[in-house]
């Protein structure tokens, strides 16, 4: 191990500079003889054959069912987590986590089939940070007819979300909130990043968009209405109509603020819908 040589990890804006054997921020990947690789890969925590509209997805493949799997790590530091228990978590404290190939997930999924499963939603943890692990189990996915899906905070840098977009389907993208500071300050991410993968995203894959409608933190109108004048105008450029998911918050892990009034998710779903053909409402 060569302790005077740093690696600059490019999987995300965060460019950790790793030693050898030194884990990056987001838990999930770590550096050897000049190389990042994924310590999270195959290594799932949770899985769970769900139905599509649960990603959330309304309008691609409604109906069908989807084998979700996550891993452990997050790029970001959200306080509201709903999945802190392994967004935060390493592999040390994750034990449980046994290992799956991509050959033996793809076969999970084909034997799912009979249930209506579509294929595999990458998902409860942030995808995006083992990226070489989805390409590989895309590929077999393809082959066999199932379809790739990805859940993703969209903080991946350009060059990984460019390499991982042709295998992908369908994204559902966390556009968490339309405020630079607070994505950098309270959420850990990167606000350019994220319209940036949407932007490349939009009108070559399916995709749809989340905002968590979070008091203090996106709860805003007149961000929100800068948020889909902003969709809005990507959806006419690129031809394509992109649905968008606006969610009640609840509270979870460190943050404590009170459950969002349902009348404010339905004043942004109101004006959501001067700008957009296709708004959701959920958790109200």
């Amino acid at each position: 191990m060569n302790n005077d040589i740093y690696t600059v990890c490019d999987v995300c804006f965060h460019g950790c500079r790793l030693k050898d054997g030194q884990i990056g921020l987001c838990r999930a990947r770590s550096a050897m003889n000049g190389k990042t690789f994924s310590i999270s890969a195959g290594y799932f925590t949770s899985a769970a054959l769900d139905p599509i509209e649960k990603k959330p997805f309304q309008r691609f493949h409604p109906g069908s069912m989807i084998l979700s799997v996550g891993s452990f790590g997050c790029n970001m530091r959200c306080p509201f987590c709903q999945n802190h228990e392994i967004s935060m978590a390493d592999k040390a404290s994750v034990r449980r986590a046994g290992y799956i190939s991509p050959e033996r997930l793809c076969e999970l999924a084909l034997s799912y089939r009979e249930k209506n499963n579509i294929g595999i939603a990458f998902t409860y943890n942030e995808p995006l940070l083992y990226p070489e692990y989805i390409i590989r189990t895309a590929e077999l996915l393809h082959r066999n007819g199932l379809f790739c899906v990805l859940v993703t905070n969209g903080c991946a840098s350009g060059k990984i979300f460019d390499e991982i977009l042709p295998h992908t389907d369908a994204m559902n993208i966390d556009l968490k909130t339309y405020n630079a500071e607070k994505y950098r300050k309270l959420l850990g991410g990167d606000f350019d990043t994220v319209k940036r993968n949407i932007s490349a995203a939009a009108g070559k894959c399916h995709i749809e968009l989340t905002t968590l409608i979070v008091p203090g933190i996106s709860d805003d109108m007149g961000e929100l209405e800068r948020e889909v004048e902003w969709i809005a105008s990507l959806c006419e450029s690129k031809n394509t109509d992109i649905p968008l998911h606006l969610s009640r918050y609840f509270p979870r892990y460190k943050y404590t603020a009170p459950p969002t009034p349902v009348e404010t998710v339905h004043a942004a779903a109101d004006i959501a819908s001067k700008y957009l053909k296709y708004v959701y409402v959920g958790n109200c």
